[in-house]
């Protein structure tokens, strides 16, 4: 039998382990392991035992290293690729998801694996891990949210440099610019990002929602509003708080 491209396991203390499983094409993303993923991050969304999730990829080369490029092209038009992607978005989907997500990154992180991983809340990576948007030295763009969330998640100068060059940055680099938030030894990276992952599920998991919704909010609107929703919100989960056994 076929292995499947996405494996999906319940671990113990409320966590699910996602992992990329194409190892032998470094984890590229193709278009069957983007509907998988879309089906198991629904999944997720709608099991109460499952309040943290770790995003991995297979073998000891790559996260993964982007898209499948040899799928480029294969949509009968241009119109319908927009559609497929529109349809099932799934990096605003997982932005948008009110369980907290960890990335284990080891190896190449490119293109569209780094995107997914920005989509998640909290990146660990290993100190092998090699991170970069190479898309406008392929005459491209970056178009899984890439120019979008990467000056939001470091300085904006470095995001330039990154984009416009292409050029990979290393694990420690990632973190001096606050892309990851720690490094570790290759060896270590599965169980940091698991316990990790049991302590943020161990959190009372309304009050981790109405967190994300309200950080979420920083993005759409302006700050006095911003800082409305964050005040309603904050109110919710003290109400909760209080009607807890």
């Amino acid at each position: 039998m076929t292995e499947p491209l996405v494996l999906y396991e319940k671990l113990d203390g409320g966590v699910a382990r996602v992992t990329l499983n194409r190892p032998q094409a470094l984890n590229a993303i193709n278009l069957q392991m983007r509907d998988d993923l879309w089906e198991i991050v629904h999944a997720i969304r709608d099991d109460p035992d499952v309040q943290a999730v770790v995003f991995k990829g297979a073998g000891d080369r790559a996260f993964s290293a982007g898209a499948d490029v040899t799928e480029f092209g294969t949509a009968p038009t241009l119109a319908q690729a927009r559609r497929a992607r529109r349809d099932r978005d799934l990096w605003r989907f997982m932005i948008t998801l009110e369980k907290p997500l960890v990335t284990a990154i080891h190896g190449f992180a490119l293109g569209a694996g780094i995107e997914l991983s920005m989509c998640c809340d909290i990146r660990i990576a290993s100190d092998d891990a090699r991170i970069g948007l190479p898309e406008v030295s392929l005459g491209y763009i970056p178009s899984a949210g890439g120019t979008q969330m990467l000056p939001r998640l470091i300085p904006r100068s470095a995001a330039m440099q990154m984009i416009l060059t292409g050029n990979p940055i290393d694990a420690r680099t990632a973190f001096e610019y606050g892309l990851v938030h720690r490094v570790v030894a290759p060896g270590d990276l599965d169980a940091t990002a698991e316990e990790l992952a049991r302590r943020l599920a161990d959190h009372p998991p309304q009050a981790v929602a109405l967190a994300k919704r309200a950080i979420l909010a920083v993005d759409d609107l302006s700050p006095g509003a911003a800082a409305a929703v964050e005040s309603k919100l904050a109110m919710r989960a003290l109400a909760a708080s209080f009607h807890s056994p």
